[in-house]
């Protein structure tokens, strides 16, 4: 068990174990996990704009269709911990092929679908089969790459990930708007036939050998199935760290989600924007900010880990990681919430537009900057099961948006955009301040509850 009096990892010469890829082949597995999570998040935002025409279609309001939002973070927490539950056991190139199918099948389903029942079904179904991309993302690159080199690599697959996360919602407005949201989806579904074929023909497995868990049984059958308690990784949750990290986490994403997801009820009906294109257009600023923050903060995020490294001649102290989050989690993400609100209450015309989309771009530069170093902690820390512990903070925080998200709406038509914003603002500084006790503290709890951690052994 990691102490108090001493640092978690050290100096080792355990680094073999990464050469076993040339840095071609590393960047060639990075760009695969990276694809698989722009279709993940093209899967995720895309519906968002297509929400005012879903509810024409199956006569339906707003807030009825946002139901089946609220259940698409519901199915990405359950699809994160299945997922990345067995391919601890049968390896991340499995589980990213199993996982295709569901969603070719879902999406089919969600274009088919002509009752609120039936598309609250397929979509849990299209989610569901998506939702271990990115902790799978975060586990295939802790598995290739070395402690400091980590960060910058984890900003490489989220930077590209969150390009769906920019452009998906603006393709999906013109989409529905020019097109059809049903042909849409089965556009998404043939996209997600063609990833399958890719990682069959061309995707390594990544796991370090001997650690799988059917590279352990005595002996197999040429189709072995194995039942695994998907909730399993959410034990790892007992860690106060990870606990800590994953709930100021889910209060970062929350202010962002307060400024997407009611967007055409808010800046829409403000500054009189109807078309669907041009709604899904307004998350571009914020999907770029994203883009530019996570490259930031997973170099940022090296940085001060090898500094620190320094400072101690040698001894790594994993927390260190987490000091990259300050200017994002304290300053940018909720002075941009913040301003955005009162800007939609009180300034009109095109100078509220204009500042409404400057707010947008700084809030998704401020997310990542603290979410990207959260997200390299968890894989430092829980190392040897690194998909696991992504995959258990990652749904933890979206279980958490999944309720939030159905209360955004309601609340800003009961007490208005800047009062929500304003709440969201201050959440974000408490998660800010729950880091700060993370790395003022964060070894007397790791010493108290041992889930695990990464030793010199396995990192």
């Amino acid at each position: 068990m990691a102490s108090e009096e001493s640092p978690l990892l050290v100096p080792t010469a355990h680094e073999a174990i990464y050469n076993r890829f040339a840095p071609d082949q590393k960047r060639w597995i990075v760009f695969h996990v990276s694809f698989a999570g722009l279709l993940a998040m093209f899967v995720q935002v895309t519906f968002v704009p297509s929400i005012p025409q879903i509810a024409k279609d199956l006569d339906l309001t707003h807030a009825v269709v946002s139901l089946a939002l609220s259940l698409s973070v519901f199915a990405n927490a359950i699809g994160a911990l299945c997922w990345s539950a067995y391919s601890s056991f049968y390896g991340r190139r499995s589980i990213y092929l199993w996982g295709m199918p569901f969603l070719c099948v879902g999406s089919c389903g969600v274009a088919l679908s002509a009752s609120l029942q039936s598309l609250l079904f397929w979509r849990f179904v299209q989610m569901f089969g998506c939702a271990g991309a990115l902790s799978l993302g975060s586990g295939v690159i802790g598995d290739i790459y070395k402690l400091e080199e980590r960060g910058t690599a984890i900003g490489i697959f989220f930077s590209v990930t969150l390009l769906g996360f920019a452009f998906a919602p603006f393709l999906g407005g013109a989409a529905t708007q020019y097109w059809s949201w049903r042909n849409l989806h089965y556009s998404i579904g043939a996209w997600g036939l063609l990833e399958m074929l890719f990682i069959y023909l061309s995707f390594p497995e990544t796991s370090h050998p001997g650690t799988l868990g059917i590279d352990r049984l005595p002996s197999r059958r040429r189709i072995h199935i194995k039942w695994i308690n998907p909730l399993s990784s959410l034990w790892l949750l007992r860690s106060p760290n990870l606990f800590a990290v994953m709930f100021a986490s889910a209060l970062m994403v929350n202010t962002m989600y307060v400024l997407l997801v009611p967007i055409a009820n808010t800046i829409g009906i403000r500054y009189g924007i109807t078309n669907d294109a041009i709604i899904g257009a307004f998350f571009l600023p914020n999907g770029l900010g994203c883009f530019g923050g996570t490259l930031l903060g997973g170099r940022l995020s090296d940085i001060v880990v090898r500094r620190w490294r320094e400072k101690r001649r040698g001894a790594y102290c994993p927390e260190d990681r987490l000091r990259a989050t300050w200017i994002g989690g304290l300053l940018i993400v909720p002075l941009s919430i913040g301003a955005s609100g009162l800007i939609t209450t009180y300034i009109g015309g095109p100078i509220g537009l204009t500042l409404n989309i400057s707010c947008l771009y700084a809030n998704g530069v401020g997310v990542e900057l603290v979410l990207n170093p959260a997200n390299s902690y968890n894989v430092d820390i829980g190392h040897s099961r690194s998909a696991e512990a992504a995959a258990a903070c990652m749904a933890g925080w979206s279980l958490i948006m999944s309720v939030a998200t159905a209360l955004i709406i309601p609340m800003i038509e009961r007490i208005g955009v800047a009062w929500t914003d304003i709440i969201a603002a201050v959440l974000a500084v408490v998660g800010q301040g729950i880091i700060f006790l993370t790395i003022r503290y964060g070894d007397s709890m790791r010493a108290s509850i041992d889930a695990g951690f990464s030793t010199m052994e396995n990192n």
